[in-house]
């Protein structure tokens, strides 16, 4: 008997406080090794929040956040690890070279010698970075440096794979080679994916996980999101304040969030 797939995102009732203001509350969802999951949600949902929560960058006011089973308050250079991430705004020094800055982050990632330079190697290639390894990040199209963000993120050669709205910012050739990058990492990877842009879940995903308020309000299939046809009748019914948020069957099977009740948004407004 075949065994279950290892659970390499998990989520436990996150929530965040700031004094009287809920940026999230009660977030929960799992996700299984080589699943690629859409977090979507408008401006201002709470992905980035939980994102930040997920990767460590942010302590949660309550619940837990676990990558391959590590709790990533309490183990946070192990997991770091095996996990990858690109925050919306990504880390990228514009007065380094792409090659300068790969090898800061191996660097501190404690890769060294004819290690470091093999995977150097291996994700300039995959992201098609030969050109420019030289030129300051600074002087470089918005879509080599995601492409820069995302080698850095890559580096590690990591098992989980999480991205902060990747495609901002980018143009439709952009975004079509960036979406074919991220198909073929799927294969490989478990991915968390967060986006409000409706094209994106359905040109990648598995599996979607729907924020609003602050809340999950939905976790299925892109398939059990659409109506008429399209993905954005439904996104427009659920983020609407009288939204009713019907339960909706999640891809392993358990129950999807409620709807969204109360007024929160993502701290500082934006993400």
């Amino acid at each position: 008997m075949e065994s279950s797939p290892r659970t390499m995102i998990e989520a436990q009732g996150l929530s965040k406080y700031y004094g009287p203001f809920v940026a999230i509350e009660d977030i929960s969802f799992s996700i299984p090794e080589g699943q690629i999951v859409a977090f979507l949600g408008p401006n201002g949902a709470g992905k980035s929040t939980t994102m930040r929560i997920l990767t460590g960058y942010l302590a949660a006011s309550e619940g837990s956040a676990l990558i391959g089973g590590l709790n990533i308050h309490e183990n946070r250079l192990e997991a770091s690890r095996i996990l990858g991430y690109l925050p919306e705004n990504g880390p990228l020094y514009l007065d380094m070279t792409p090659s300068e800055l790969l090898r800061f982050f191996g660097e501190a990632r404690g890769l060294a010698g004819v290690g470091l330079e093999e995977r150097i190697d291996a994700v300039t290639r995959q992201f098609e970075l030969d050109d420019v390894m030289e030129k300051p990040i600074g002087k470089l199209s918005r879509g080599y440096r995601q492409r820069v963000g995302l080698a850095q993120a890559m580096l590690h050669d990591p098992e989980v794979l999480i991205m902060d709205e990747p495609t901002a910012g980018l143009d439709p050739n952009q975004i079509r080679e960036f979406r074919s990058s991220i198909q073929e990492l799927g294969k490989r990877k478990t991915i968390l994916i967060s986006t409000h842009i409706l094209q994106e879940v359905d040109a990648v995903a598995d599996r979607v996980l729907f924020v609003h308020d602050g809340r999950m309000i939905f976790d299925g299939s892109p398939e059990e999101l659409v109506e008429d046809g399209s993905l954005e009748k439904s996104f427009y019914r659920m983020t609407q304040p009288d939204a009713d948020g019907a339960g909706v069957s999640s891809g392993d099977g358990s129950a999807a969030g409620q709807a969204a009740d109360g007024a929160a948004s993502e701290s500082g407004g934006g993400e």
